[in-house]
């Protein structure tokens, strides 16, 4: 068995040597119906390579919608959407493998591994040298001693964390995370915050749902706050506080 070597970047190269210039996701207009309720009204978002956005907002302000479709799970009712320069449309299969997501499901598979799950996902990815990522993935969530435990055993926490690893296990561009912090202890925290700046730090974008403005701030470049499907605030990070926040999202005056 050839020597396992030690954890290489999150980012792939290829993704990395997109023209710089080109937005990691360009969304025009998104608007979103639901029979007679509206989710998203009229969204416009770029987010740049290496760049942190944080979408924040109440509980039905539409971020989930949002993320939703930006991860290509979810087509918007109008309005048009690229990823690394793909057209969604006509690319949706090319812009998808440029992803990595963390939803509120963990989608594991409880009855294998944590190296099975990974292993499954690898073949999905056609992600090259397999174990070896699988190793580097587990170790960088802390989970490379319970890799030959089943999901069942594991924590809400521990789920989370292989759940981070399944998303960055193909070395995306882009992170769509939706309230990853659920169920994370401190070092789970920690963990996912180091996780989000070593990927920025290589190129990659990250958009964020939480519902932990503390975290928010400290772990991203940009706030962009939804209300009742509409943009009501586009901030710098470094020009906010939580008091601030918190007066944005319509929780105090």
């Amino acid at each position: 068995m050839s020597e396992v070597q030690s954890p290489a970047p999150i980012v792939s190269r290829p993704h990395d040597l997109a023209e710089p210039r080109v937005p990691r996701v360009r969304a025009v207009a998104i608007t979103k119906r639901f029979g007679n309720r509206m989710a998203l009204r009229g969204v416009d978002l770029v987010v740049r390579p290496g760049e942190r956005l944080a979408l924040l907002g109440p509980n039905g302000a539409g971020k989930t919608t949002l993320l939703r479709i930006l991860a290509t799970l979810s087509r918007p009712t109008s309005g048009s959407l690229e990823i690394d320069g793909l057209p969604v449309e006509r690319a949706a299969l090319e812009a998808r493998r440029r992803i990595g997501v963390v939803a509120h499901q963990p989608y594991l598979y409880e009855d294998l591994t944590a190296a099975e799950n990974l292993r499954f996902y690898a073949r999905m990815y056609d992600v090259p040298d397999p174990d070896q990522r699988i190793f580097e993935v587990l170790t960088l969530v802390g989970l490379d001693e319970r890799r030959d435990d089943r999901v069942r055993s594991f924590s809400r926490g521990m789920q989370q964390r292989l759940a981070l690893g399944r998303a960055i296990l193909h070395r995306p561009s882009l992170l769509m995370l939706d309230e990853p912090d659920s169920g994370l202890d401190r070092g789970g925290m920690a963990l996912l915050a180091g996780t989000v700046a070593e990927h920025a730090a290589a190129g990659g974008s990250t958009v964020i749902t939480t519902h932990d403005l503390g975290f928010a701030l400290g772990a991203v470049d940009r706030v962009l706050v939804l209300r009742a499907g509409r943009v009501t605030l586009r901030a710098n990070a470094l020009d906010l506080d939580v008091a601030g926040l918190d007066r944005a999202l319509g929780f105090t005056r």
